[in-house]
């Protein structure tokens, strides 16, 4: 009698695990608004994310919590605004530096799946430290293959070289050095629609992390030569980046398709910020990317910063063609996938968010939320936006705060403030509300933390190693 109650209650599972949907996450990294076909692009093809956008729904208003990469993705797996826990900086490369990452008390979602039956992977670009508490198996993954730091070469590994942001260092999977062949967007896609051939028989979750389109602005020639009609050369390469990653996209797609699992597959695409824009004090900062309509890039809380290409589909939940007015934000995902999961997003520390499906089903007719907040520099940059697109910002470009009205003024260049102080005091107040729960920045830059390093061990060199002449390595080959 106990071997058949045990035969039905595995059987029991076994039904319960497929109905609960594959959720995949696709980012790219320094991604421009307008690079995609859905969002405007005529000189770029994006036709796998062309046709995830029709299948499902654009969110017109897509945000992700910071306009950079580190705090942008440790919002995005924690589900909690970053600042809650002090990740306002991108973190050093450093695999000895048990402080240099994301907080360990934070619970990243991941690991809210895997305690409701998931198989959790991670590919691609990691970025929330690389030291052994930080690793993403110990984060809630079961798989991982990619790098920890920030960024890589998309063509070469050379261990000769310094080690600094560690972008010519070997690649991880899981917990043992891993190797590429070829283009790297390629590599991890490829790595991508196998996880998904292996784990095709219980519900999974992957989180594709591209460093495409990020610099160092790198693709196969033969890809570069496809948009030979693009007079820019930096814009040509760029153009190639993202044209191999929409390839890799599709065949991640494939590979669902190839095993009857799209119809039951979340699918989210986002960017973790704009594409990087030149600037009086560093012209040379732009990587080929175009963020129209919007005002400035990377760096910026001005939209450019942080309004992203955002979307979702699942097509035995979401009805095709699309699209979603209303402020979103990246910390959406998270709950949203916790929510659809059947995990507990409850569980301290408490996810922030909403589950976006009951407002795209329209189950629910209202604004997903009243304001959205964003914080750099321990509050000398910040900015909220109410659900009516009113947006307060204090940003790098301005003595003094601004006020814009985005349905009027996408590109906010027509400052409101002065003729409605009252909203902006509002709008201001409720962001020092919100950041009443927030914690000052508890990591280091990573160019302030390399300065200080290398200064240490220059001043460390035995007075006997000086005499012969020796000098530390401390060119970096980050670029």
């Amino acid at each position: 009698m106990k071997c058949i109650w045990m035969v039905m209650f595995l059987a029991g599972v076994s039904v319960a695990n497929a109905e609960k949907p594959n959720i995949i996450v696709f980012m790219a990294d320094d991604m421009g608004f307008a690079d995609t076909g859905f969002t405007g692009s005529e000189d770029i093809l994006t036709p796998n994310l062309d046709k995830l956008a029709a299948s499902g729904v654009i969110f017109k208003q897509g945000y992700v919590n910071h306009a950079f990469c580190g705090p942008s993705r440790a919002a995005l797996l924690s589900g909690r605004y970053q600042h809650r826990f002090g990740f306002e900086t991108n973190p050093a490369y450093d695999p000895a530096n048990p402080a240099m990452g994301i907080d360990p008390g934070e619970k990243l979602f991941p690991e809210r799946l895997q305690e409701a039956g998931y198989v959790t992977g991670a590919v691609g670009k990691w970025h929330l430290g690389a030291a052994e508490p930080f690793h993403p198996n110990n984060r809630g993954f079961d798989y991982f293959y990619g790098f920890l730091g920030g960024g890589h070469d998309y063509f070469r590994i050379d261990l000769t070289q310094s080690v600094k942001e560690a972008y010519l260092q070997g690649l991880v999977r899981n917990r043992r050095p891993a190797d590429f062949e070829g283009y790297l967007t390629t590599a991890l896609s490829r790595d991508a629609a196998e996880f998904v051939e292996t784990n095709k028989n219980e519900p999974f979750f992957l989180y594709v992390a591209y460093n495409a389109p990020h610099a160092p602005q790198q693709a196969p020639p033969e890809d570069i030569e496809r948009y030979k009609h693009i007079p820019d050369k930096k814009r040509r390469v760029y153009a190639a980046m993202v044209d191999v990653m929409d390839r890799g996209i599709g065949e991640v797609v494939t590979a669902l398709e190839r095993n009857q699992l799209r119809d039951n597959t979340l699918i989210f695409f986002l960017s973790d910020n704009g594409g990087p824009q030149p600037s009086k004090s560093q012209p040379g900062k732009w990587n080929g990317s175009d963020n129209q309509p919007f005002r400035g890039g990377k760096g910026n809380l001005y939209d450019g910063g942080v309004h992203v290409p955002f979307i979702a589909s699942w097509p035995a939940m979401i009805s095709p063609g699309q699209t979603f007015d209303s402020p979103v934000i990246a910390l959406d995902i998270a709950r949203t996938a916790v929510a659809v999961a059947g995990a507990d997003a409850t569980v301290e520390p408490t996810m922030e968010g909403v589950d976006l499906i009951p407002f795209v089903t329209g189950k629910n007719a209202t604004a997903p939320h009243d304001a959205l907040f964003w914080r750099d520099g321990d509050g000398r940059k910040w900015s909220v936006l109410a659900a009516d697109g009113t947006k307060h910002v204090q940003d790098n470009d301005t003595k003094s705060p601004q006020l814009f009205f985005l349905p009027d003024d996408v590109g906010e260049q027509d400052n409101v403030l002065e003729s409605h102080p009252e909203r902006a005091q509002e709008l201001y107040a409720k962001w020092s509300k919100w950041n009443e729960s927030n914690v000052p920045c508890r990591l280091m830059g990573y160019i302030d933390y390399h300065k200080k390093r290398d200064l240490w061990y220059s001043e460390a060199v035995p007075d006997g190693a000086k005499k012969a002449g020796y000098k530390p390595k401390v060119k970096s080959n980050f670029k």
